[in-house]
């Protein structure tokens, strides 16, 4: 066992943990997933630092939260100059490479990783700006609907079946060219997938997994449409469901092609895992798995994330190495940006104390070797995107979670007693106290005026930008992947017959 692993990053999109076996739901079907979570270490309450795909993904790259990386939205730029965890890794001595979505925005789109194996998913530039000038205006063009859940079912191509498919193709790939040609040195591998993020379409043989009586309805209930909060009403708008009905059927048929999704997204995780195993790499290599963000798929009759309540904040959270850390459960709360340092320890014991940049996380390490928990530990989100008129913060202890918004009545759920967070418990006079003090957390902790305008100044900046550049002749930031097709197969620049032996795995051994 090598004192540097191997280290594998498994990511998700838009899975919430509640919907894993792992984490008690009893529909899904997910053999690797729960082969992972069986062996490994799970941590029960892990959250999402944005609810939204490019801040989660930024502040797990960087371990830092939005307000710090300047990625407020699925718009916004990571700036090149900030240290994220494979300049880290890299600068240990390990290969990085990515095959997948990681949502970069702007013309740096490797953020360290010496190797991207596959374009992006979604564009790389300025086009999806939310604007706070503007509350309440829906942006058609790019704004989720509910077309995702009007239109479940099956297909047998789309646009995110085919980029998972490229993404596991080139991470297998990618495995056994490592194992083959250069495992001299420790590879750092994220395999980033698109699923099981909407739209719910799967394939007829994924779908055909679940009858339809299988398919649970939401626990927590739709309610009428003056019960509900102002940020939920916010999020009625901005997904268009003012504009339709949507019926039981309708959940039923969402949920369908979400479970049916993770079941697909859960088989191509096992072909890399195979691939690990073949390549006799899977006993020296940390494999985390882990998700960006949850969707509601219908609890309290909403849908997609955008909000820090449980379905569309709480995520997975899985690092399996049983000859490293034996198997375990873990209570304590813990944050995308814990990723950051941890990774970095994982790589060189105490490296999390040597960052060029300071976290807002911190290392996962003591908890994964066994340390008692934290009553005491905390993990914290900022909102700062479309669907709010100013920043929304989150602070997750023990059993509480706190939800603050200047344009909104606070949120204060205890979810020991309350895990479908029915009960706001802000106005009790019983939990006064509690109230005031994280309310003066929030005050010492962000200083929310000044977040605010940072947010509308960026956004009015790229606004103009995007425009700009839409104009005249365009040059798209999306990643072009390269294929070094000269050194693939055979070619006249190689002996044929070492090539031959080379490309072989296992090498042949005489018996």
């Amino acid at each position: 066992m090598s004192d540097r692993p191997n280290i594998l990053l498994v990511v998700v999109d838009q899975l919430s943990a509640l919907f894993l076996r792992a984490y008690g739901h009893t529909v899904t079907k997910t053999p690797a997933v729960d082969r992972l979570a069986e062996e490994g270490v799970v941590f029960e309450n892990a959250y999402c630092p944005s609810p939204l795909c490019a801040p989660a993904r930024a502040a797990l790259m960087t371990g830092a939260l939005p307000s710090r990386t300047g990625v407020y939205d699925n718009a916004a730029e990571l700036q090149a100059s900030i240290p994220t965890f494979a300049h880290v890794l890299r600068l240990e001595g390990y290969r990085t490479c990515l095959s997948g979505k990681m949502h970069f925005v702007g013309p740096d789109q490797l953020h360290g990783f010496e190797e991207r194996l596959t374009t992006d998913v979604y564009p790389g530039d300025f086009g999806w700006t939310p604007d706070w000038r503007r509350p309440g205006e829906r942006v058609d063009w790019w704004y989720h609907n509910m077309s995702s859940v009007l239109e479940a079912g099956v297909a047998e191509i789309t646009n995110q079946l085919e980029y998972d498919d490229e993404v596991a193709f080139h991470a297998v790939r990618r495995l056994y060219d490592y194992a083959r040609f250069d495992r001299d040195v420790p590879l750092f591998l994220c395999v980033s997938f698109s699923h099981p993020h909407d739209p719910y379409v799967a394939r007829s043989r994924y779908w055909d997994l679940f009858g339809d009586d299988e398919i649970d309805l939401p626990a927590a209930p739709r309610k009428p449409y003056a019960d509900l909060d102002p940020h939920e009403r916010r999020l009625w708008h901005a997904s268009a469901m003012d504009e339709v009905e949507i019926t039981d059927d309708d959940v039923r048929a969402a949920r369908h092609g979400y479970y049916a999704s993770l079941a697909y997204v859960d088989e191509r995780i096992g072909e890399v895992l195979d691939a690990l195993a073949a390549c006799e790499l899977a006993d020296d290599t940390v494999v985390v798995f882990v998700s960006d963000h949850g969707d509601f798929l219908g609890e309290h009759g909403l849908f997609y994330k955008m909000s820090f309540r449980e379905h569309a904040a709480h995520i997975p959270l899985v690092v399996h190495a049983p000859s490293r850390y034996r198997p375990r459960r873990v209570r304590e709360p813990v944050s995308l940006v814990d990723l950051h340092p941890t990774l970095a320890d994982l790589a060189r014991p105490g490296l999390s104390g040597e960052l060029p940049r300071a976290a807002d996380g911190r290392s996962l390490l003591p908890l994964l070797e066994g340390s008692d928990e934290d009553p005491d530990a905390t993990a914290l989100g900022e909102y700062l995107a479309e669907g709010v008129e100013g920043p929304m913060v989150m602070i997750r202890r023990g059993r509480w979670k706190y939800i603050h918004t200047a344009t909104d009545p606070d949120q204060l759920f205890d979810l020991d007693s309350d895990e479908l967070e029915l009960r706001n418990l802000a106005a009790d006079p019983e939990h006064a106290t509690m109230l005031r003090d994280l309310r003066d957390e929030v005050v010492r902790r962000w200083d929310l005026a000044a977040i605010d305008q940072a947010v509308r100044d960026s956004q009015q900046a790229r606004l103009a930008v995007f425009d700009a550049l839409q104009r005249g002749v365009v040059q798209p930031w999306d990643y072009q992947p390269i294929r070094p097709s000269g050194e693939q197969y055979t070619r006249n620049t190689m002996d044929v017959a070492e090539r031959d032996q080379k490309s072989r795995f296992p090498p042949y051994r005489a018996s």
